[in-house]
Formats: structure tokens, sequence, C-alpha cells
């Protein structure tokens, strides 16, 4: 069983990432698996320095993302190019990671933790997706508390991602993260305890 977890800034999908796992889902994390396809040496960090230069290096030959961060966060081109280069492998490793967990247990719990599942189009290839939501009001303070922003700031970073409420309207299962900790628990135990069941699944 595959399924996509995605929500937005600050609204713990992170928090709901690791419950699942301590219940014994597979996660395969985007964010790890992006930094592992530009490791030194790997075809993805060589597709870096040929298109944008030895400079995006650092001196020991590591990807310099603070320098990389600069150039596509102000040249929307230079953006889309280093997506090009780097979706393709972010794709086929997570696909990877994915098969080779299925093929040890085929009643596997994968749950692809993406933040831009949605935006990305990649519900296509999860069987079902769980959005972690919180009301926009709640996600702006603690977007302003956790980052140490002011409002206007915090609004910005909200409105550069698809809307909470829009990915709402995209989930199969919501776990609503408004509340307390243990609030969060009894709904990923829940659903867990529901996934569990659709697999056939031998995990407790």
């Amino acid at each position: 069983m595959l399924l996509g977890l995605t929500g937005s800034i600050a609204t713990g999908k992170s928090t709901v990432a690791e419950m699942l796992k301590r219940r014994g889902a597979v996660v395969v994390d985007a964010d790890q698996v992006a930094r592992k396809v530009v490791e030194p040496g790997s075809l993805g960090l060589n597709r870096i320095k040929e298109t944008f230069g030895s400079e995006m290096l650092t001196a020991d030959g590591q990807l310099d993302r603070a320098k990389l961060g600069e150039l596509v966060f102000a040249d929307e081109e230079a953006r889309l190019r280093l997506n090009a280069l780097l979706h393709p492998l972010i794709m086929d490793e997570m696909k990877r990671m994915t098969a080779e967990s299925l093929d040890k247990n085929p009643k596997s719990i994968v749950i692809w933790d993406v933040p831009l599942l949605i935006e990305e189009n990649l519900t296509q290839f999860v069987e079902q997706v769980i959005v972690v939501y919180v009301p926009q009001a709640i996600q702006l303070k603690r977007l302003m508390e956790r980052n140490h922003l002011t409002k206007t700031e915090a609004i910005k970073r909200m409105q550069s991602q698809l809307s909470i409420e829009e990915k709402k309207k995209v989930a199969d299962y919501i776990i609503d993260n408004s509340g307390s900790l243990e609030e969060t628990e009894r709904q990923v135990d829940q659903l867990w305890r529901y996934l569990t069941l659709k697999s056939g699944s031998d995990q407790p």
C-alpha cells in the first residue's frame, strides 16, 4: 500500500510522519531523497555543476546550498531548470525505495512524505492522500512563533504555497493537528488501525 502525506508550512506534517513511522510505516521522505541525489560524486551534483557552474560547489566538493538557493529564488528560469535536472532523479529513487520495501513485505504501508505532493501532481503515483490540516489562523500563529516572523512575512510564505484549505479538498484522510499532540496521536492511531486492516498487514 502506497500513500502520500502532505500538508502546508507549519501544519505539522513532519510530526505526523514521525508518528506513522513509529507505528511501522515505511516513510520515504522526499526532502531526504533530494539531499541524497546531490551528494558528492552523484549524477545530480554533476548535473548541477555542468548546468550552473563549479561555483555551486564548496571547496570540498559539496553542494553549496546557500549559493544555489540564492540563484533559484531570484531566477524562476533557473529554478525550473534545477527542477528538470533533479526531479527525475528524486522520483526514480523514491520509486526504487518503495519497490524495495514492497518486495521485502508486500503488505508494507509505504508513505511518501512530500511537501509539494499536490502542487507537483504526484498524487497520480499514490493510492490515497493524507493531509495534515490546521485552520489558516492557527497555521499563521504557529509559523510566526516557530520562525520568528512578522505577520506580513508569515503570510507571504503561506501564500507561496497552495493553501491548506485547497489541499484539504484533495485528501482521502485528514489529520487535524490543531489541538494537542495527544489528540493528533489518537487520530493517527485510528488511521493506522484502518490502514493495517485494509492492507492485511501483520504489523501491530
